[in-house]
């Protein structure tokens, strides 16, 4: 699934409603399309779901919708029975012209960047004032951390190209989890020069048995591009333990993607 950016930003509403029927299809859920691993399949998990009765099926779409236009930032500046209104005209057959949907396409575009100046200056004043919190250390790129265990400090030093297997959790400011190791149901192995820069910097700085919790800035994460559970310009929360590093010079491979993938 390709997440949406700045720059392929417009989507029209019809767009969307095409997209509200992909979990429907069999499309990733966000934390697979998000990079994550793939959880562990459950038995029978590869067999053919039920269809949805009408009454959930029309409900699943309205869910999706929302949860797209909550994506980049449309929340309550537009009225639900607005949204009813539009949808019933759309099935009695009446049509958007060009010109209405450029007018949705700034809207959104309007509410987008809204939310992610509003995510950046709530990142910013949340760093200033956990940086002065006790065990908080800040690096020279702004990334925040907390040891909660050392690990083996005789262990060498870990290497961008290194292997790691690392159990996490990641959350929003607001403390919602947007991906986790532990839903997935295994940790998580990758090189350390394939993930986000901020994962890239505290992981050469970890041992093996350490359990940190980051404080990500937003340019050291996916800055103003959403993901799928990641509004624009969020700061993300980590906790992380890693659990082992292996000396490599192999490129990260291809299909292994995490949760901090670049």
């Amino acid at each position: 699934m390709k997440h949406t950016t700045i720059g392929n930003l417009p989507r029209t509403c019809a767009a969307w409603l095409m997209v509200a029927a992909a979990p429907l299809a069999g499309a990733q859920s966000p934390s697979q399309a998000a990079g994550a691993p793939s959880p562990v399949t459950a038995p029978g998990a590869d067999a053919a779901p039920a269809p949805a009765s009408p009454a959930q099926a029309g409900y699943l779409f309205g869910l999706t919708f929302g949860e797209q236009l909550h994506s980049v930032g449309v929340t309550d500046q537009v009225a639900i029975d607005d949204i009813v209104r539009g949808m019933k005209d759309g099935f009695q057959g009446k049509k958007s012209t060009p010109a209405d949907r450029q007018q949705v396409q700034a809207f959104v575009r309007s509410a987008m960047m809204a939310a992610i100046a509003h995510n950046q200056a709530a990142a910013k004043d949340f760093l200033a004032r956990n940086g002065q919190e006790k065990g908080v250390t800040t690096t020279a790129s702004g990334l925040e951390y907390k040891i909660i265990a050392p690990g083996d400090r005789k262990a060498p030093a870990i290497a961008p190209t290194d292997a790691v297997t690392v159990q996490y959790r990641g959350k929003l400011l607001d403390g919602t989890e947007f991906d986790s190791s532990y839903t997935h149901g295994a940790p998580a192995s990758f090189t350390v020069n394939g993930v986000i820069k901020g994962w890239q910097e505290a992981l050469v700085l970890m041992k093996p048995g350490a359990k940190w919790q980051l404080f990500v800035p937003p340019e050291l994460a996916y800055g103003a591009n959403p993901k799928p559970g990641i509004p624009g310009g969020s700061l993300l929360i980590f906790d992380v333990e890693l659990l082992s590093a292996k000396s490599t010079n192999a490129p990260a491979a291809p299909g292994n993607p995490t949760p901090t993938q670049k």
